[in-house]
């Protein structure tokens, strides 16, 4: 899968999708996963898919194969954000707009858009390499409605207020982008360095709470991972 991504036109796509003005925050900077450059760099993107689908089979290892724990994990976690919106969303329960932040390579982005296929969906990213290789691998595809990839910051998207439906978060513990999104819909496991002290520090469903969010409801998906549903007051 590496030399596949690496040998595409991904590069072509990097330079389409990159916005040089972004400033990158100290801490994206700094060594993770066993990367020296962190989430900036080709090798990290390209085996960003391959890591992010085997936390499922370590969740889920009675599965007989990746595929089909991967489709357990993520219809979990997709039934517990269905839910929570049909219970919390008011009389308007469609979800039209979508946006995904730290969508890394596009897994979790992917997901949301085949099971609402009538929304419009936004995977966001800091990295510019994750970005490229998503947008790459969605050219490949054929849906109702594309993703479209936007490279910034989760803490402070530039987005307007108030336009999507559903925001979702897997994977991302930086705790901060809580004070700026709403609803926000958030997936985290015990991952590794360097922000491992800072997940188990943090009580997300008080922190969901303090930043003004209500209904705030946290559920084991799988043995491995919980999902924590909160929406924003009408």
């Amino acid at each position: 899968m590496t030399r596949k991504v690496l040998e595409s036109d991904v590069y072509e796509v990097f330079e389409r999708i990159r916005d040089p003005d972004i400033v990158y925050p100290d801490y994206y900077l700094s060594p993770f996963h066993a990367y020296d450059e962190g989430n900036l760099s080709w090798l990290a993107a390209a085996e960003a898919e391959a890591a992010t689908l085997s936390i499922a089979k370590r969740a889920i290892p009675e599965a007989t194969s990746i595929e089909e724990a991967n489709q357990i994990v993520r219809g979990n976690w997709m039934n517990a954000i269905e839910e929570h919106h049909l219970k919390h969303g008011g009389e308007n329960c469609q979800i039209n707009d979508i946006l995904d932040i730290g969508c890394s390579v596009g897994v979790s982005t992917r997901y949301l858009a085949e099971r609402f296929p009538s929304a419009k969906a936004v995977g966001l990213d800091l990295s510019p390499y994750f970005l490229a290789v998503a947008a790459q691998k969605e050219e490949q595809l054929s849906r109702q409605n594309p993703i479209r990839w936007v490279h910034a910051n989760g803490e402070a998207t530039g987005l307007p207020p108030n336009s999507f439906d559903v925001v979702s978060l897997a994977y991302v513990p930086k705790s901060k982008v809580l004070q700026e999104l709403s609803p926000v819909l958030f997936t985290l496991m015990k991952s590794t360095e360097p922000f491992l002290d800072e997940y188990y520090m943090l009580d997300l469903e008080e922190a969901l709470s303090q930043a003004g969010f209500v209904n705030v409801c946290s559920v084991l998906t799988d043995p491995r991972h919980r999902t924590v549903t909160a929406t924003v007051p009408y």
